[in-house]
């Protein structure tokens, strides 16, 4: 036994189990929460003997100060067939604690977990949420349903859409402190796809505000409308012009959020495909890593087959990167179809702009109001220019998502 591992296998009478920031571990374990293999980190961590913890339920290393609620969310997201990432406080066999994150992957037979020591500046304001829940769940009585929703409401605050949204952003920034405290260079792949995620996130605020730009627009045509009947014949050139403006902005709106917005288009699918790549991308990572402990360890895993543990987690780390892939190549389609639509609708905007300029030219020729006229007309071209910047910032973001993509 090397001086390293006397060290750590040293256990102190309380407080927390020896865990070093550079290792991982996992477990896996049957539908029902039976372990079925471990590595040898697991079973030092935890200080059970193999005969104790193989065949045990997962329970076992169960801590108090661990939310129901939050085993609530885990199980409703595997249930469905999802991954999920989370801190969690465990429980070893001589009262010491130990905190992890686990980032947890569906496999045949069951659910295979696997965990990194938390260093980031996220994980207090964790420990804080927890012992909140934590006193909810003992002393106001909630059950695990309603301790959740004080984690999604957290979670919300924090300005995330949901629960996956916050862990895959839990698990970047736990492997950026990571490689910070073991002196690594920063990972490229998770800082390109955070860099993504945010201009992702840009792309949804633009879209909502040119949205709202065209609503605030809807109401000045109206307004020309009102003024021109005033002080030219029915039908008279302005009243025709402003008009037609204002059905050609409307179905321009209605194409656009239609066609772009919504839960199943363009820009939502952008940044649920790479918040979904982010979190495979750490996952991935983690069960490379724990494949490479495995080579590390060589040592007798109780009835664990080394080798066949070994092959799974490189079938997972295969499959969870495959899946990214996929989503990755739904992006670049994504954003691709997102510049064509910003695109056709620059084209209908010179549509808009030769009308607007009509409206001005006639509004000068009306005797009287005319310059109420002009003020309205000139309130058109102010949101006009804003809306065509918007949509070239939508634009360059989009084409900002392709490149990252590409490298």
């Amino acid at each position: 036994m090397s001086f390293v591992d006397r060290r750590i296998e040293t256990r102190p009478k309380s407080g927390a189990a020896p865990f070093e920031l550079d290792e991982v571990f996992f477990s896996r374990t049957d539908e029902r929460g039976v372990i079925q293999a471990c590595n040898y980190v697991f079973q030092r961590v935890s200080h059970y003997e193999w005969d104790e913890v193989l065949g045990a339920p997962h329970k076992i290393i169960r801590h108090a100060d661990t939310p129901k609620g939050l085993f609530q969310i885990f199980w409703d997201t595997l249930k469905s067939g999802n991954t999920i990432g989370a801190y969690v406080k465990n429980k070893a066999k001589d009262g010491l604690h130990y905190w992890v994150f686990a980032a947890v992957v569906p496999c045949e037979g069951g659910y295979l977990s696997a965990r990194i020591k938390p260093s980031s500046k996220l994980f207090s304001d964790i420990q804080a949420l927890y012992a909140k829940m934590v006193k909810a769940e003992t002393e106001g009585g909630l059950s695990p349903t309603e301790s959740m929703q004080i984690m999604l409401d957290w979670v919300h605050s924090r300005g995330f859409d949901d629960y996956q949204h916050f862990a895959s952003h839990a698990l970047a920034e736990e492997l950026i402190a990571r490689d910070e405290g073991l002196g690594r260079k920063p990972d490229q792949q998770i800082s390109d796809l955070r860099d993504m995620l945010r201009n992702a996130e840009k792309l949804l605020d633009e879209t909502h505000g040119l949205v709202k730009d065209f609503e605030a627009m809807h109401t000045i045509p109206h307004n020309l409308r009102v003024i021109a009947s005033r002080i030219e014949p029915s039908g008279g050139p302005v009243t025709v012009l402003s008009q037609n403006y204002g059905a050609m902005s409307r179905e321009m709106s209605d194409w656009f959020e239609r066609n772009v917005m919504g839960e199943n288009t363009n820009f939502a699918t952008v940044k649920h495909s790479v918040n979904s790549s982010l979190f495979i991308a750490g996952l991935t990572r983690i069960l490379t890593e724990c494949d490479a402990q495995l080579k590390i360890e060589r040592r007798n895993l109780g009835d664990t087959e080394m080798d066949t543990e070994r092959r799974l987690l490189t079938d997972l780390a295969e499959q969870q990167s495959s899946f990214a892939q996929s989503g990755m190549a739904e992006v670049d389609i994504e954003a691709d179809r997102i510049i064509n639509a910003c695109q056709v609708m620059h084209r209908h905007f010179l549509g808009l702009s030769s009308t607007r300029v009509l409206c001005k030219i006639e509004s000068a020729r009306l005797p009287s109001s005319g310059e109420t006229l002009s003020d309205i007309i000139d309130q058109l071209g102010a949101f006009q220019e804003r809306i065509s910047e918007r949509l070239e910032h939508i634009a360059k973001l989009g084409e900002e998502i392709r490149s990252i993509e590409a490298q």
